[in-house]
């Protein structure tokens, strides 16, 4: 059996969570897919229109960071399923959500791009931090675990573009 509130369908199930706790983590769990989808557009975006000297590296880095939020959406959403939600997972439903920068169309020169490019690998590691931590405080170890699995890759690729930047002379 579904339901319906504020337009957002939930399903009943087993999972032994009571259900105020599942709505928040599903709120949760949207909220981060609404992100990861926007970086992963955003890096893309960055791939297809960086410039200048470091172009091949950057193009290729950027291709293969690009990977991690789209997989990391898909294990976002099918958790949010799994608690009887809805994932909410389309460009636009990212795009109304999305807590990150919109990416400004004139940045292409490669520092840019990667300095960019940091800020908003920063902002969704921040949040996956406080997703976790939200996680931890509802009592809910699974969900907790999935965030941590994943705010680790967030870290790594965040101090591979950061690493662009460390030790250049500006």
């Amino acid at each position: 059996m579904a339901t319906t509130t504020a337009n957002v369908t939930t399903f009943e199930t087993r999972i032994d969570i009571e259900a105020d706790v599942r709505k928040e983590l599903i709120d949760l769990l949207n909220q981060q897919l609404a992100d990861a989808t926007d970086l992963f557009t955003q890096t893309k975006q960055a791939h297809w229109n960086v410039k200048g000297l470091d172009f091949f590296q950057l193009h290729e880095l950027f291709d293969t960071l690009a990977k991690i939020p789209r997989k990391q959406a898909d294990l976002l959403a099918e958790r949010a399923t799994a608690l009887g939600g809805m994932a909410l997972g389309t460009v636009r439903m990212a795009a109304e959500n999305s807590t990150l920068p919109e990416y400004p169309l004139q940045t292409v020169e490669g520092r840019d791009v990667v300095n960019l490019m940091v800020e908003r690998w920063a902002a969704y590691a921040a949040s996956t931090r406080a997703a976790i931590a939200r996680s931890g405080e509802l009592g809910e170890p699974t969900t907790e675990d999935l965030l941590t699995e994943l705010s680790r890759e967030i870290d790594e690729s965040l101090y591979f573009l950061e690493a662009h930047l460390q030790g250049r002379q500006s």
